[in-house]
């Protein structure tokens, strides 16, 4: 295995492996991974839906620069379930109006409609929960492992490595190099280090002598139920207009639900919290007729934000050759298209076209 190469990616997540396919055109590219298999945080555990009116003003510039990739993807992506389309049901009790408002003023495809159009689309709507609703009709389910994987094959394809169970624990540049030494007894050096380790970004930055950005891992709790009599399909997603459940249906006949929680933590191997679960499960069955019986799977991941809760891309100016690619929250998936592509060309010092209006609002140098 060769030792020296162009950039070290650190973490293979989507984020990671996404960077890397795309700077393999034109460098020699190791992606670093500290567990077993890539993807295995974040990535795995992802809600797969594409959301255009979700995030703050940077990520949902890079979610509509993505869609073209999802809807028209490359030849060899492998998977015939890219982009599978899936409407967004939006419910707003009487205290929640103008969380609706605020969301159809975003101008971005949110309609209002009539409650016995938001009961056609969803069978089990508790009459009186909602006074009214919105529908985006534009977003769809994401194939997650197939987007990953194709990213990870061209990274291989193109001569790249994929270093597995090799956490990073030295990091320290000298006569121009950066040198990763890992748990698995390497060292490869680079004069580019790219920081894609989400939940652990802090803490890799700190390994490479550099101060924190702030990073803030939240966990989010999801659990799978049987909706009983329902056929749910072909229905939205559906959640509240202030966000703070959702439920959407998964492997076509179960639903997903979640609280939409965001506890702060420490970058682990996070497990679902009951109560939690319980609390997606109440705030459901107040807006929807379904019975629970039992919780047949239940996880929880972790949602990386900075402080201002945008993302963090850019090269830190107290070193020379490390870039931040972190703080994507919980839009990691559906921005990877666009977002790989625009550190690419930072990483390069290219033209990043379009998404480069973002750049300003992005700088993770913005934290010191």
């Amino acid at each position: 295995m060769s030792q020296d190469f162009d950039v070290i990616v650190i973490g293979a997540g989507m984020v990671g492996a996404s960077i890397a396919a795309n700077l393999i055109v034109t460098h020699k590219v190791a992606l670093v991974e500290a567990e077993e298999q890539a993807g295995f945080h974040t990535t795995g555990r992802s809600a797969a839906i594409w959301i255009r009116n979700y995030g703050p003003p940077a990520v949902r510039v890079l979610t509509g620069l993505s869609r073209n990739f999802y809807k028209a993807p490359p030849a060899d992506i492998g998977t015939d379930r890219l982009a599978v389309d899936r409407a967004i049901l939006y419910l707003a009790p009487p205290a929640q109006g103008q969380q609706l408002d605020e969301l159809i003023a975003q101008d971005l495809g949110i309609e209002e409609i009539p409650l016995s159009k938001a009961k056609e689309l969803c069978p089990a709507l508790i009459e009186g929960y909602a006074s009214r609703a919105g529908l985006e009709s534009d977003g769809f389910d994401m194939d997650v492992a197939g987007l990953h994987q194709y990213y990870l094959r061209r990274m291989r394809q193109g001569g790249g490595q994929l270093l597995l169970r090799n956490r990073a624990g030295r990091i320290a540049r000298k006569s121009g190099l950066w040198a990763v030494e890992t748990s698995g007894g390497l060292t490869i050096t680079a004069p580019i280090v790219v920081n894609a380790a989400g939940a652990w970004g802090d803490e890799v930055g700190k390994i490479a002598g550099l101060a924190p950005l702030g990073l803030v891992p939240c966990r989010r709790t999801a659990a799978i139920i049987d909706p009983g009599p329902h056929q749910v399909a072909h229905w939205p997603l559906v959640q509240s207009a202030a966000h703070d459940w959702y439920a959407r249906p998964e492997a076509r006949s179960k639903l997903m639900v979640t609280p939409c929680d965001e506890t702060p933590d420490v970058p682990h191997d996070v497990q679902p919290d009951e109560l939690d679960i319980a609390i997606g499960i109440d705030r459901m069955q107040q807006a929807l007729d379904i019975p629970v019986k039992r919780i047949e799977h239940s996880w929880a991941g972790l949602r990386t934000f900075t402080p201002d809760r945008s993302l963090a891309f850019g090269y830190d100016k107290a070193v020379e050759g490390f870039f931040w690619a972190v703080g994507q929250g919980g839009y990691g998936i559906q921005t990877a298209p666009a977002a790989s592509a625009l550190i690419a060309a930072m990483v390069r010092h290219e033209d990043p076209g379009p998404a480069g209006v973002v750049i300003p609002e992005i700088d993770p140098m913005r934290f010191r």
